[in-house]
């Protein structure tokens, strides 16, 4: 019986070790998107309790505890930092089998060195623990612990970017970037929102936005604005594709319906979301840029906790929107153009995998290999299960050889062990597949495979300067 957790975790045969360990372990991370905070890099900020880097924000957790029946006040309501980190600790043994419990014991061993299993009776000593070392463990120490060469945030056209403008100036040896994620520049579904936006976009970009045509050239402004501090990543959160056919006048029709606060039909939602999107994507791929596509999460299924907490509250789940058929004419659409940038898509419903693993190779071309992306296993399916369904489909159906790796889509400085999860899965998934005869016993060849794909591959397709 192997023990839990040891160096050799996950890995189930030689090879696997081998690869992970000769080959996988030591590569430098490239976290491509997540939702750390600009200001908290900035400041290298240091954390006064393990509560305050690790729950406060995670609504994984925050999910796993309501289920166990922990009151909502002890999660996120006023209770003090011991009590939200014992009650943590009263579920963390209830959650085996979920990916928490490997996710939860591998960051109490990297980065505090901790081995001890989290439960209520190590509950108080792990918590003295952690924060005894928290106390020399700021963010660029942290960062530097998990060997992270380069982080791209989730920002939005209208923030000033003042946090990386200064972060780029302090030349700490990481190297942290924006990524534009214009969501709400395209959220017309809710017309007073959106009207308190547009009019934070229209400060931002020094644009008056009365029309239409005015809105994109206040995105497009922002847009150059990010270019200039280093951004090469745009992002979209998406319940579906939209591919809508669109007029100008169309358009310019809906704008000011929102404007009046009158609200719009479904289908002229749809219509406005597919054509601000097409237009970003053509200036993305007008600035070489990737574009990520996180497609598929129905969002704020709670009111209560959604009007309690706001957004990403731990209440979102699978959709089951169709995508096949507006994600291959929104393609095709911007393809025709030849205006098509690197594209990633990120896939949140496990029915659809074959779905993206397939459209991705009808539009691949030009010269940048593996140019369409069947993105990492996220969010509901960034767990060993869908890592290895996502990492199979892309097998049978693309090159995983130029799979660009994993993200940890996280807001949490202790997220990192998601990356060396991935890696041991990924060596697990080859190393197999070696000792059982289906590929051959090319280390070499394999070992420059895995780096490929955990490093190597990200960093030539961003060209992330």
């Amino acid at each position: 019986m192997k023990n839990f957790l040891d160096q050799d975790f996950l890995l189930q045969t030689k090879t696997a070790q081998q690869l992970y360990h000769d080959y996988a372990a030591n590569m430098p991370i490239i976290d491509y998107h997540n939702h750390l905070p600009p200001a908290e890099i900035r400041s290298n900020k240091k954390f006064s309790t393990i509560t305050e880097i690790w729950l406060k924000g995670d609504h994984y957790k925050w999910r796993a505890m309501r289920t166990f029946g922990i009151d909502e006040n002890n999660i996120t309501g006023n209770a003090d930092d011991f009590t939200k980190f014992k009650v943590w600790a009263e579920t963390v043994p209830y959650t085996m089998r979920n990916p928490l419990y490997h996710w939860t014991h591998l960051e109490l061993k990297n980065p505090f060195g901790i081995t001890d299993l989290l439960s209520p009776n190590t509950a108080e000593a792990i918590y003295k623990k952690c924060n005894e070392q928290l106390s020399s463990l700021p963010v660029y120490t942290i960062l530097k612990q998990f060997n992270v060469e380069v982080l791209c945030t989730t920002d939005d056209p209208a923030d000033s970017l003042e946090h990386h403008l200064a972060i780029k100036q302090n030349n700490a040896g990481i190297k942290v970037f924006p990524a534009f994620r214009p969501d709400k520049a395209m959220a017309v579904e809710d017309p007073a929102t959106y009207n308190q936006y547009i009019d934070r976009l229209s400060a931002a970009s020094n644009t008056s936005i009365s029309n239409y045509r005015e809105l994109l050239e206040s995105l497009k402004k922002r847009h150059d604005f990010f270019h200039e501090t280093g951004c090469r990543i745009s992002d979209h959160g998406l319940e579906t594709m939209y591919a809508d056919d669109f007029t100008m006048a169309e358009l310019e029709q809906s704008f000011q319906k929102v404007r009046k606060g009158e609200k719009l039909s479904e289908p002229l939602i749809c219509q406005f979301k597919s054509a601000t999107l097409h237009f970003i994507c053509q200036w993305n791929a007008e600035r070489n840029w990737a574009q990520q596509f996180h497609i598929g999460a129905l969002r704020n299924n709670n009111t209560r906790l959604l009007q309690r907490l706001g957004a990403d509250a731990g209440v979102d789940s699978i959709g089951d929107w169709q995508v096949a058929q507006p994600m291959s004419a929104f393609f095709n659409r911007l393809d025709k153009e030849n205006k098509l940038a690197k594209t990633i898509i990120y896939n949140n419903n496990p029915s659809h995998n074959a779905v993206y693993a397939t459209m991705i190779g009808n539009f691949q071309g030009g010269n940048t290999p593996g140019k369409i992306q069947f993105g990492s296993g996220w969010w509901f399916l960034d767990q060993k299960d869908g890592m290895e369904q996502q990492l199979n489909t892309l097998s049978n159906m693309g090159l995983l050889s130029l799979f660009v790796g994993m993200i940890t889509d996280s807001r949490s400085f202790l997220s990192f062990p998601r990356h060396e999860y991935f890696r041991r899965i990924l060596c697990n998934l080859i190393g197999n597949d070696v000792e059982n005869g289906e590929l051959p016993n090319d280390i070499q060849w394999l070992g420059k495979m895995i780096q490929d794909i955990c490093y190597t591959n990200a960093k030539r397709y961003f060209n992330l300067q």
